[in-house]
C-alpha cells in the first residue's frame, strides 16, 4: 500500500464520515441510489431525501413499477432532474435484463442510463467490494493538489492523467475505507474555496502544499460568460386553485409539473382570454426571479392572474389547490412562487 493510500485509510478510520443512511449496507440498490443522488450535490442536503426514497421504493423492484411522475414528485426540490428520469429508467432495465439485481461489474453498471465511470465504480466498491478507482470531482481536487497536476480537470487530456493516477494509487485491500476516505477529504478536509491543509493526512507529503500553491490547482473551469434567457411565468389563480402544466419528457425540468410560459413581452390578458374565454382577469407582475442552470441564467418575470370565471383545464394541464400544487413535481422556482403567493 502506497504511504498516499495508507495515510487516507488511517484518517478515514478516525475522521471520516461513519454514520450515512446508505453506509450501514451492502445492499446494492441503496448504495446506486446514493451516489445518483449525490452527483454534484451535498451529503446533507441528499440525507433527506434519500430517507423519503427509499421508505416510498424500498427496492428496485418497486422503484421499477412506479410512474415517472411518482418519482419526480420525490425528487422535486433536488434539481438535476434527469438523474431521477434515468434512475427510474435503468430500475426498468435492471428488472427487466437482470431479473431485479444490480450487476456487479463496473462496464456492466456503467452500461445503465445516467452511471458514469466513477458512479459505477463506487457502487461496484461499496457494494460488491471491487477493486476499482473512482474520480468525481472532489478527488479530482484531491489528486490535482497533492500530485501538483496542472491544467482544468475536465479538459479530457488532464482527466485521462488523473484517471491513471487514480487506478495507480488503489490499494490491494481496504478498498471500501480507501474509496471513502477520498470522497471525505475532498468534501470536508481539500475543499475548493478554504482548504483546512492544517487538518490534511496528506499535508507533508502534498505537493500543492509543499510548493505554497495550493489555490493554484486545479487550474479553474475557463471563464464563460453565462447566457441569458428571460420568460414570463403565469399563475394563473381561481377560487383558491392554480393551474399547472406538464413539461415535455424530455429538456429543462422534463416531465415536472410547471407554469404556463410566455414571452416576457406578451399580454398575460390576452393568453387568459384565449386559452380560457376569460373576460375579467386581473393580472399583477412580481419581482423578478433569477435562476441558475449549469449553462444559463434564467430570468423569470411572475405574473399573477386571477380569474373571476371557471376555466377547465386542457390537456396535459391540472388545476390543483395551493397546498397539492406544493406537494406536486414542480422545480424550485414553481416551489418558490407558489410559496411567495399572498
Amino acid at each position: 500500500m502506497s504511504a498516499f493510500a495508507r495515510a487516507l485509510v488511517r484518517w478515514q478510520a478516525r475522521y471520516g464520515r461513519h454514520g450515512l443512511p446508505w453506509q450501514a449496507t451492502r445492499d446494492p440498490y441503496g448504495i446506486w441510489l446514493s451516489e445518483v443522488m449525490l452527483q454534484q450535490t451535498q451529503v446533507a442536503t441528499v440525507i433527506p431525501y434519500f430517507e423519503r426514497f427509499v421508505a416510498r421504493f424500498p427496492d428496485v423492484e418497486s422503484l421499477a413499477r412506479a410512474t415517472l411522475d411518482e418519482v419526480l414528485t420525490l425528487w422535486s426540490g433536488l434539481g438535476y432532474y434527469s438523474r431521477a428520469r434515468n434512475l427510474h429508467a435503468a430500475a426498468q432495465v435492471v428488472v427487466e435484463s437482470y431479473r431485479g439485481r444490480l450487476p456487479r461489474t463496473r462496464e456492466d453498471l456503467a452500461s445503465l442510463p445516467g452511471i458514469g465511470r466513477s458512479t459505477a465504480a463506487a457502487i461496484a466498491v461499496f457494494a460488491f467490494g471491487a477493486h476499482e478507482a473512482i474520480l468525481d470531482g472532489n478527488v479530482k481536487r484531491v489528486l490535482a493538489r497533492h500530485f501538483a497536476v496542472r491544467g482544468y480537470p475536465g479538459e479530457k487530456r488532464i482527466e485521462n492523467r488523473l484517471w491513471k493516477i487514480a487506478e495507480a494509487q488503489l490499494p490491494a485491500k481496504n478498498i471500501e475505507r480507501y474509496t471513502q476516505a477520498l470522497m471525505d477529504l475532498g468534501a470536508g478536509v481539500c475543499t475548493r474555496k478554504q482548504p483546512a491543509c492544517a487538518s490534511c493526512p496528506l499535508r507533508t507529503c502534498c505537493e500543492a502544499h509543499v510548493r505554497g500553491k495550493v489555490r493554484a490547482y486545479p487550474t479553474p473551469r475557463p471563464r464563460k460568460v453565462l447566457p441569458r434567457r428571460e420568460i414570463s411565468m403565469l399563475l394563473i389563480l381561481r377560487e383558491g386553485e392554480v393551474l399547472l402544466e406538464k413539461r415535455p419528457p424530455a429538456g429543462i425540468w422534463g416531465g415536472l409539473w410547471c407554469l404556463p410560459e410566455m414571452s416576457v413581452g406578451a399580454d398575460p390578458r390576452e393568453y387568459c382570454e384565449r386559452r380560457f374565454g376569460a373576460k375579467r382577469i386581473h393580472a399583477t407582475r412580481l419581482p423578478l426571479l433569477r435562476h441558475g442552470f449549469t449553462h444559463f441564467t434564467l430570468d423569470i418575470t411572475p405574473v399573477v392572474c386571477r380569474l373571476e370565471t371557471a376555466a377547465l383545464a386542457e390537456p396535459g394541464q391540472v388545476w390543483l389547490d395551493f397546498e397539492e400544487a406544493a406537494q406536486a413535481a414542480i422545480p424550485a422556482p414553481v416551489r418558490k412562487l407558489l410559496a411567495a403567493l399572498p
